[in-house]
């Protein structure tokens, strides 16, 4: 008998196949380069060279393929080369192929989809930076003084837009002005006024509504154009209503100023004396200023009272009545109209300012003169100066500020003591001196104090408002962040108020707040500041995914482990905040079913648990692919592989086969005649299936090893005799090594046939033999 073994050589006979046709991915257009993603392994029952050897991708700009060898498996990922961005693609078709070694190669085609999930990338752009408009001052409530409008590329609520005015600005906007926050309107709320003001400056926000929302912003400048609507005012700001008789043509009993709110042609004014009387109308050194003089000598004893009416263009008339009397005909004279004078504002109080001089020809009482300030003045002029009736020294009466007032007006009185007294009038124009008094005052007109991790370099987060109430080189100011922090100061030169810019990418993860020390320095001698803190937040954007402490765990486990039992636990963490960083375990769901039904994965704990029993000769090892997901928008995947390997333990009885049977033999045979094949198998493995072979019972048989391990041939041992025995019965047992080891026996029954080898019987010959058959059973109780 020869063993004969046949060996099945492979043939390209099979294609490549994929379990689904299709498959697709959401993948967030932050999604970071040389990020990976699993996809699904084609199957090829073929083997060798000529089982699946690569994968290949179709051309496209964003992805690659790359094929990772785990053990015997070839698992194909698409890799991120190129940064995503879905306002440019929003979806791409992919189209991969798995080839195997065959000649000629075979393939199949697995159709891959990409959807771009969009982010909140975009800010809010408008058309225009600055929108002009103008507007008569008497348009109605209501009208639509300018619509704005911005965009924004992102999807859903990231690009939906809301429109506010900014915050901060003067009162006197949100009074006048109101916006639609949807259309982008902005109405009238209340009426204009050129006079009150000609221009207003509003800026507009517009806010998406991502998470964190961005903002863009620009100015509405509001011009007011100028209509008719104010009369010409005439004021008589000193009268004399007494002239003496002998005045000369020329002399000064009033002056009085016109005056129209409206501006331009609107406030051009012409003035007149409408009736016949000895006097005129002088222009004074300003505009609508104007001296009412004598033109000729006047004479009581004719006309003792004139009543003069003056007009100014459009508007009503003005009576002034003067009495001419015989007495005190000089009125005090200033040496100047106008004194202009300059004082610091640190000067302490008690300082002359100036000094004023009159002088009155008259004698006696009508030449002496007292001084006096007008009594139509502004209340703070008299809290501030005082003045010597006598001397006509001007003193601080009160400390100066130049950021209250850089300017007084003081109009001063000089008046005789005659009967009736007459009155001389100046102004004294007092002008203040700035000194470096105020430190700069730096304030947050804008601040979104939060910024989302994924803000581009470039990023406005809040405009600082940097203000110093003193003037030229003394409020000139210098600002700048004192610490390392990814932000700088942009200042616009037009308003000079400074922009907080994001200069470099941010990582929540590296920090999540960030403390800057805004400074601001004026240009004083010595120089004055201000300092602020700024407190910005960062927020969290789903940049991290799950990373496993292990990328294999192996695992060993007896095969007759209990069901219920923990296998190993795997852990994963995520670096992000919140819903992004808590982390749920799932079984990848492209492995062999039979995982599926032994395994079982607490997806929070991440323990492996036993669900069905173990068996080491159906399968030595498992490849369990375990994936960790955040709970982001997009949830981001990690994976591992754990790796099982199954121990064997002495669960299977040797097991023997009789290949072939000569179950009767002549008892002529020769020592050695074969008369069966015989094999032995156990599925255990190691010592657990390491087996020994032997006879039990005394027969002239023995076993012989053949050539391949655990087979062997039956064979007589010596020569057999019918008439003694003719019919064995041989006990056969193999028993593993395993501990304890576990037997079979096995009985095999061999006929001795008969040949003519005895001569007639002699007298006294046996004539019959009995021979008594035990069972089974009891012989080998027995033999044992």
């Amino acid at each position: 008998m020869h063993h004969v073994v046949v060996e099945v050589t492979d043939v390209n006979d099979h294609s490549p196949s994929f379990l689904d046709k299709q498959q697709h991915f959401e993948i967030a257009e932050h999604t970071a380069v040389e990020t990976r993603f699993q996809l699904q392994a084609a199957t090829d029952p073929d083997v060798g060279g000529n089982s699946i050897r690569t994968y290949t991708l179709s051309s496209n700009d964003y992805f690659d393929i790359d094929v990772s060898q785990s053990d015997e498996d070839k698992i194909p990922f698409l890799v991120l080369k190129k940064p995503l961005d879905r306002e440019k693609r929003k979806k791409l078709l992919l189209l991969v192929t798995a080839i195997d070694g065959g000649k000629p190669p075979r393939s199949a085609t697995l159709n891959v989809s990409v959807t771009v999930l969009d982010i909140n990338d975009n800010r809010p752009s408008f058309s225009q930076d600055v929108y002009q408009v103008q507007i008569y001052e008497n348009v109605s409530v209501g009208t639509v003084v300018a619509q704005v409008s911005a965009t924004d590329p992102d999807e859903g609520n990231n690009g939906e837009i809301q429109y506010i005015i900014a915050k901060a600005l003067q009162p006197k906007i949100y009074e006048t002005f109101e916006m639609n926050s949807l259309t982008g309107e902005i109405k009238l709320k209340a009426l204009l006024d050129f006079e009150e003001f000609e221009i207003y400056k509003i800026d507009i926000e517009a806010s998406d509504k991502g998470t964190p929302p961005l903002t863009g912003r620009c100015r509405v400048v509001v011009k007011i154009k100028d209509v008719n609507d104010n009369s010409p005012k005439i004021d008589v700001t000193s009268l004399s209503n007494t002239i003496s008789e002998d005045s000369k043509p020329g002399t000064t009993i009033s002056l009085i100023s016109v005056n129209d709110e409206d501006s331009g042609l609107n406030g051009k004014i012409i003035s007149r004396i409408l009736n016949d009387v000895p006097f005129e109308l002088k222009p004074s050194y300003k505009e609508n200023m104007y001296s009412l003089v004598t033109k000729e000598h006047l004479d009581r004893e004719k006309v003792s009272l004139y009543e003069i009416l003056i007009q100014a263009s459009d508007c009503g008339t003005l009576n002034v009545s003067v009495t001419v009397l015989d007495i005190n005909d000089n009125r005090p004279s200033f040496s100047q109209d106008v004194y202009q004078v300059q004082i610091y504002e640190n000067a302490s109080v008690g300082t002359i300012v100036t000094r004023v001089n009159a002088t009155d020809p008259d004698e006696g009482t009508n030449g002496e003169i007292e001084y006096s300030i007008a009594n139509t003045l502004a209340p703070k002029i008299y809290s501030i100066f005082e003045l010597e009736k006598i001397t006509g020294q001007i003193k601080l009466k009160a400390a100066l500020d130049f950021e209250e007032s850089e300017i007084y007006k003081i109009d001063i009185e000089a008046s005789d003591k005659g009967t009736p007294p007459l009155t001389g009038r100046c102004r004294v124009v007092v002008k203040i001196k700035d000194v470096n008094d105020n430190s700069p005052k730096i304030d947050v007109t804008s601040l979104s104090n939060t910024i989302s991790e994924d803000s581009k370099p470039g990023t406005t987060i809040s405009l600082i408002s940097v203000t110093d109430k003193d003037s030229g080189l003394n409020g000139k100011i210098i600002s700048r962040i004192l610490n390392d922090v990814p932000f700088e100061l942009n200042q616009s030169d037009e308003d000079k108020i400074p922009f907080l810019v994001l200069k470099k990418p941010l990582d929540r993860e590296q920090s999540k707040k960030l403390v800057l020390f805004v400074t601001a320095k004026d240009g004083g001698k010595p120089p004055r500041s201000g300092t602020l803190n700024v407190s910005v937040t960062v927020l969290d954007i789903n940049d991290n995914r799950p990373s496993f402490s292990q990328d294999v765990y192996q695992v060993q486990i007896y095969e007759n482990a209990s069901v219920g039992t923990i296998v190993t636990r795997v852990n994963a963490t995520d670096p992000d905040e919140g819903t992004n960083g808590e982390i749920e375990y799932s079984i990848a769901k492209t492995l062999a079913p039979k995982i599926y039904s032994i395994f079982e994965l607490e997806k929070i704990t991440g323990q492996i648990k036993l669900k069905a029993a173990l068996d080491f000769e159906e399968s030595e090892i498992y490849k369990i692919d375990i994936e960790a997901s955040d709970k982001g928008t997009p949830p981001l995947t990690g994976r591992c592989r754990v790796v099982v390997k199954i121990k064997d333990v002495n669960d299977n009885s040797p097991k023997i086969d009789v290949t072939s049977l000569s179950n009767t033999i002549s008892e002529d045979s020769k020592p050695g005649t074969t008369i069966s094949l015989i094999s032995v198998t156990d599925k255990d493995s190691g010592l657990n299936g390491k087996i020994i072979s032997r006879i039990l019972n005394d027969v002239p048989f023995e076993l012989k090893p053949s050539y391949k391990e655990n087979m062997y041939s039956l064979v007589t041992k010596e020569h057999l005799d019918r008439e003694k025995v003719s019919l064995y019965e041989i006990l056969i047992q193999a028993s593993d090594c395993g501990n304890p080891p576990l037997s079979t026996v096995k009985t095999l029954s061999v006929q001795v046939s008969d040949v003519n080898d005895n001569k007639n019987n002699a007298a006294g010959a046996t004539v019959l033999s009995v021979m008594l058959l035990l069972k089974l059973e009891t012989l080998t109780t027995i033999l044992l």
